[in-house]
């Protein structure tokens, strides 16, 4: 028989993880798996669970949580023989990677695509010794979006990070960074570098409208200046997908990217905090095998 993992994060969707876990296990075992199911409690246990599920020999892992239940449990893959598929059920605030695979954020509607005999090829990306599935931020935003409560997440949604960030790069200077990628060069102040694996950031499905999950690049920006006056033209372009074309946005991709500064810079990884600069950024082409929905 086939074997399963659920690796479901309780807190997650205004805390109704819970009562999907049943229906989950119920549409895999009338596929002929032998489910276990895990809870996580707390930091790194869905990566530790997930790399349980590789040695094991497991067929499909089923991550229930929102992107950094998902961040969590891609990790618990890192420099594994075998990788089982996954399966997301999408229960957080944005669900960035959910979206770029149109996999649907109602949590019924995603469950029942569970059954789909679809997979995609889905590219991941590295940063120094982790894995990521969609977006690294450096920058003032960057530390903006981790310093947003799980509260107001949950009442705005991706406005939470939209309100968070315009007001924080409005009042937070540009910063000094040294961008090294595919054998280019960038170098000058900025306060923001964004790059990303997927069209969809921060709940904003066109910020990178180029980007498909298996190119095998990452889609960099990097915002050169921010201010009350180019503030409304940048955003304007985040929502209509133009944001490569603004002129205070320089625009490239890679697979390879070095950012480095000489100030203290966070990051923001799958919108949880992540390291400081120096950082290193690759990708891994195709890397994990995804339940996708039936093509229409």
């Amino acid at each position: 028989m086939r074997q399963a993992m659920i690796i479901s994060n309780p807190s997650s969707g205004k805390e109704e993880a819970q009562q999907y876990v049943s229906q989950v296990q119920e549409i895999l075992e009338s596929q002929q798996y032998e489910v276990m199911v895990n809870e996580t409690a707390g930091e790194g246990d869905a990566t530790n669970y997930c790399l349980s599920a590789c040695k094991d020999g497991c067929d499909l892992v089923i991550s229930i949580g929102g992107d950094g239940t998902l961040h969590e449990t891609i990790n618990g893959m890192m420099d594994q023989e075998h990788r089982p598929r996954l399966g997301v059920v999408p229960l957080g605030t944005v669900n960035d990677f959910a979206r770029a695979l149109n996999i649907s954020l109602d949590p019924e509607e995603a469950i029942r695509q569970l059954g789909s005999e679809q997979i995609h090829k889905v590219d991941l990306g590295k940063i120094n010794d982790r894995l990521f599935a969609n977006v690294v931020a450096a920058g003032s935003l960057a530390e903006a979006l981790f310093s947003v409560s799980s509260e107001e997440k949950s009442k705005l949604g991706s406005f939470a990070y939209l309100k968070e960030g315009l007001k924080d790069l409005m009042n937070t200077p540009a910063k000094p960074l040294t961008i090294e990628y595919d054998g280019q060069f960038w170098e000058g102040e900025s306060p923001l570098f964004l790059a990303a694996l997927t069209n969809s950031v921060g709940g904003f499905e066109k910020l990178s409208p180029e980007a498909a999950v298996d190119d095998g690049l990452i889609h960099c920006f990097v915002i050169r200046s921010m201010n009350v006056f180019n503030t409304v033209t940048l955003g304007t372009s985040l929502l209509f997908g133009n944001l490569m074309n603004h002129k205070d946005v320089d625009y490239f991709t890679a697979k390879e990217v070095h950012v480095r500064s000489t100030e203290a810079i966070h990051t923001n990884v799958d919108g949880e905090e992540g390291p400081s600069l120096p950082i290193q950024i690759s990708v891994l082409p195709r890397h994990i095998d995804v339940i996708v929905p039936e093509e229409v």
